[in-house]
Formats: structure tokens, C-alpha cells, sequence
């Protein structure tokens, strides 16, 4: 399975979640914080029609200078800027260079509700060696140890995990 956003995401939020997804067995159709999550998207959608796909991966929003990803909180804001730049990084490959913009819906965590990223030539490499790290990680026989955390509690993984 090719990298995506959602398995960066999930590889900074819990290895074994990103391990679960990749390999199929996807639970986030019974988890109410994805459903909320989708809902915020599709709202926006509506109002403002501008998700783009490009190859694996869907763009909430592109402008002349912004790629922008809308997330519902900053519960977890590494993930999500990982994310953000693996679309970076597709878009620079096609051509199109941009800055990121992390919108936060909710603002629990951070100052700030917005972030602006750039991909710089560090950054690059830092995110190849995640997605060499992904790819091991998926292709493994062994399913990583569950995070015991209190957000695996919100997790759409947590009846699998611990029940």
C-alpha cells in the first residue's frame, strides 16, 4: 500500500493503529470522532467546494499560496503536520510549490489555530525516511503494542486493542 495521509498521520499518532489501517482492517466507520471529523469536512465542502484528489491522497483546500488541511482539534498536531507534509511533498513532485496551513476547528493544545509549514529540503528527507519507516512498519509480521494512553480511549481501534 502506497503512504498516504491518513497512514502519517496514524504512524505519529500510534504504530499500531497506522499497522491496522495499512493492512486492511479499517474500524473508523463505528468511531464518532471520525465521524465528526468527516462531518466538519463535508460542511466545509459544501460551503466552500474545494477538496481536491491527487493520486492517494485528498487536499482540503489549495490556493495561489496555501495548501490548507482543516483539522477537528490539535489533539495531536505531529501527526497532523506530517500529514500536511506528505501533500507538500506530492504537490511539489507534480510541480506545485506551496506552504502548508494547519487549521484547528477546536484549539485545545496550542496558542494558535492555524500553523504554517514549509517543505524545505531537511524536511524532505526527514519525511522520506518516515515513509521508509511506514512501508517496514506495514510489511512487518509483528503488530505493534498497543499505546495504553488515555486517547486510546477515542480511538476507532480501542474495542480492537483492549476488549
Amino acid at each position: 500500500m502506497k503512504v498516504n495521509g491518513t497512514l502519517m498521520n496514524y504512524y505519529f499518532h500510534c504504530k499500531r493503529q497506522c499497522y491496522l489501517f495499512g493492512n486492511r482492517l479499517n474500524l473508523e466507520d463505528n468511531s464518532e470522532e471520525v465521524k465528526i471529523g468527516k462531518a466538519i469536512h463535508e460542511e466545509r465542502a459544501e460551503k466552500e467546494n474545494t477538496e481536491i484528489a491527487i493520486e492517494n491522497i485528498k487536499l482540503d483546500k489549495l490556493t495561489a499560496e496555501y495548501l490548507t488541511e482543516v483539522k477537528k482539534s490539535d489533539a495531536d498536531i505531529e501527526a497532523s503536520k506530517w500529514q500536511l507534509i506528505l501533500y507538500l511533498k506530492v504537490l511539489k513532485d507534480k510541480g506545485i510549490d506551496r506552504k502548508g496551513k494547519l487549521e484547528f476547528v477546536e484549539k485545545n493544545k496550542s496558542s494558535k489555530k492555524t500553523m504554517i509549514i514549509e517543505l524545505t529540503d531537511e524536511v524532505e528527507k526527514e519525511l522520506n525516511q518516515y515513509i521508509r519507516e511506514i512501508e517496514a512498519l506495514l510489511q512487518g509480521e509483528e503488530i505493534p503494542p498497543a499505546l495504553d494512553k488515555p486517547k486510546c480511549k477515542k480511538c476507532a481501534y480501542y474495542e480492537y486493542c483492549y476488549i
